[in-house]
């Protein structure tokens, strides 16, 4: 039986010390000092913050010195969404503002893969590389506005690249390689990159997967690359005679070396990257976000939200598919090392990632609810089996965190150690709610709604609710929404992902309850959501309930409409090795979400499945997966290639 939570449990609270040098804290003192606001707490900063739009983002613009040229005679005009537009007139390069100030000799990133030993780079190899990266893409005649598509993992190489496009203005997009071929063309093509940069292959749970083939694949699906860089990361790589159009990453670098690195500022909307929607009802909407508007979100980001300096060491296990890992390389911002990871975080134990934590001497650990739950299925207890002692902050996105969660990490992980959860997307690049070391931390609870962020739960009708579940809505412009989607010139794609159900506010299509105390939780998404007689339930405290119980390992819940007026709530559960669904186990579930849900929300039918579908990205597809069981044909309900595990929908269908 799942222990009850109390919720309103302070399960850790920032010391004065840790408070006073906190970044928060510097902010609001330098507020004092230089614009005489006077705020006596965090909410009061975030109500100053949401309620002066343009004196919160302009005071942002000062406090970290931002590098321009030209000139603003508006913070933002017109303050509406969509359409805002921010510091109009001026120019800006997100590169430049990374290698400003530097140490030389101090680590930026350190590396380690399944294949690969850790590996280190200083911070004067950066940007010489950056530099080579810069100028070897110019020689190919890349310019500001040109689109370079990377095709690689979360290793070094990438993160250069990345840097070198920044620099010049052109427009990086990207894509893990365990992507299968169609999916990263239904992405790439819609931009039509000139330079693709793509790994051999790459080595995952201790298999080589060669990717020659798909590379081909690309190319054909691609006519618009001029230039392929093969970065060798699987084994030695020798081209053919025939392979003029392709060059080596080391060559490439080599030939290159000598230049000087410059930036190009560019207009403040200038597009930074293109990233992409998840693509489960079609081809994936290519989000694109400006260099200015991604600069002063990542900077207040990773300043207040994730607190990182330059003696920290930054890590959120990611792919390049993932925004997180635009989110790890904006640390360098903050001056911080980065560490990277490419590979199974299971293999060849549950423990490897704890391993490499203790390893990097880490400070920063970012993860999903999904790691840290399979660590308290395996009996991991991380802070008996590994010396954590740099450790001060475990991050966690990607699906809402469970009270149970909470509980395991002060219990078996660190008692003083800072658990920030979050919540946003790939919509935004950073989140909207999260984490501020000016706050406790509470069981099951986000800390805050992020600075600059006019987060509010709407209901039905459009009016704010607090301590009552409803839509979360953004009613004010962020620096970093997009400022279109790729191939959407009268951004009709735009407006009805966001504004169709709210005029002039964001819906974000998450449920949400913002508590009294300031605090936030995460249900889910709201299209998702179990509705019983009113009741509405988040899929989020079904999965908390349901995993919670020992034969089970993964679930999947939706509730299905049918001809009577009613609907049907369907459980599906993928049970650990030697249990069956018979119904002693049956009916142990539906005690559990009686118990901890609602006796209203007991489902009408339990399944034993063996794979519960999730996306790339390893979310729960819920939404189309309850298409498919209303009737809707698969092509129409999902993108199969969107799937991590295309071959557990065939369960779903022959229902």
């Amino acid at each position: 039986m799942t222990a009850i939570i109390n919720k309103e449990e302070v399960l850790w609270q920032p010391s004065a010390e840790r408070q006073a040098k906190s970044n928060s804290s510097n902010f609001l003192k330098w507020l004092s000092e230089n614009k005489g606001l006077v705020m006596k707490d965090y909410q009061a900063m975030w109500e100053w913050s949401t309620n002066d739009i343009d004196g919160f983002w302009s005071s942002i613009w000062e406090y970290f010195s931002i590098h321009y040229s030209g000139e603003y005679s508006k913070v933002l005009d017109p303050h509406s969404i969509p359409g805002a537009k921010w510091f109009s007139g001026t120019n800006v390069n997100y590169a430049e503002h990374i290698f400003r100030t530097f140490n030389p000799e101090k680590e930026a990133i350190l590396f380690e893969s399944e294949s690969h030993v850790q590996r280190s780079i200083t911070w004067q190899e950066l940007y010489e590389s950056v530099a080579a990266a810069a100028n070897g893409l110019k020689s190919l005649g890349i310019e500001s506005g040109d689109r370079v598509a990377a095709y690689a993992p979360n290793i070094p190489e990438t993160v250069i690249s990345f840097l070198a496009c920044a620099s010049i203005g052109a427009i990086w997009s990207s894509c893990s390689p365990d992507f299968g071929s169609k999916s990263a063309i239904d992405r790439f093509a819609q931009i039509t990159p000139k330079v693709l940069l793509t790994v051999d292959g790459y080595r995952y749970n201790g298999k080589d997967f060669d990717r020659s083939e798909s590379i081909q694949q690309l190319l054909a699906g691609l006519p618009s690359v001029e230039k392929t860089i093969i970065i060798p990361y699987l084994r030695s790589y020798e081209l053919r005679e025939d392979q003029c159009s392709v060059l080596l990453w080391n060559q490439f670098l080599q030939d290159y070396a000598t230049g000087e690195l410059q930036f190009n500022r560019v207009p403040f909307d200038h597009p930074l990257w293109i990233l992409y929607s998840s693509g489960t009802t079609g081809i994936p909407k290519g989000i694109v976000h400006s260099q200015g508007g991604i600069l002063l979100e990542h900077l207040k980001n990773g300043a207040f939200h994730l607190e990182l300096k330059p003696e920290d060491r930054f890590f959120w296990y990611t792919t390049t598919g993932w925004m997180m890992w635009n989110v790890v390389v904006s640390g360098l911002l903050s001056g911080a090392t980065i560490l990277l990871y490419d590979g199974n975080p299971a293999y060849p134990s549950a423990s490897r990632l704890w391993e490499f934590a203790e390893r990097t001497k880490m400070t920063f650990f970012g993860t999903s609810p999904t790691f840290l739950s399979s660590c308290i299925k395996n009996g991991i207890e991380p802070g008996k089996t590994f010396n954590l002692t740099h450790l001060e902050s475990i991050g966690s996105t990607g699906s809402p965190l469970t009270p149970e969660i909470y509980q395991w990490v002060y219990k078996k992980v660190k008692q003083d150690v800072w658990l920030s959860s979050s919540s946003g997307g790939t919509d935004i690049c950073s989140g909207f709610v999260g984490g501020t070391l000016l706050q406790p931390v509470y069981a099951g609870q986000i800390q805050c709604r992020t600075l600059g962020a006019a987060v509010q739960a709407f209901d039905e009708n459009g009016a704010e609710v607090v301590e009552e579940i409803g839509e979360l809505v953004i009613s004010k412009p962020m620096p970093s929404m997009p400022i279109y989607f790729w191939n959407d010139p009268e951004h009709k794609r735009y407006k009805q992902s966001y504004f169709d159900y709210f005029p002039n506010v964001w819906r974000h299509g998450d449920f949400i309850k913002i508590t009294s105390l300031g605090s936030c939780i995460i249900y889910g998404r709201s299209d998702a959501t179990i509705n019983r007689g009113g009741v509405r339930m988040g899929t989020s405290e079904f999965y908390s309930a349901v995993e919670s119980h020992p034969s089970v390992f993964d679930s999947l819940v939706v509730d299905v409409p049918n001809d009577t007026g009613t609907s049907a709530i369907l459980l599906f559960v993928v049970l650990r090795g030697g249990n069956e669904l018979d119904q002693v186990l049956k009916d142990a579930l539906n005690r559990q979400i009686k118990e901890s849900c609602s006796p209203r929300h007991i489902p009408d039918h339990i399944y034993s499945v063996t794979e519960i579908p999730r996306t790339l990205n390893g979310k729960k597809m819920e939404v189309p997966i309850k298409k498919i069981l209303m009737g809707t044909p698969i092509e129409k309900a999902l993108n199969i290639d969107s799937l991590a595990n295309p071959q557990s929908i065939h369960q779903f269908m022959r229902l």
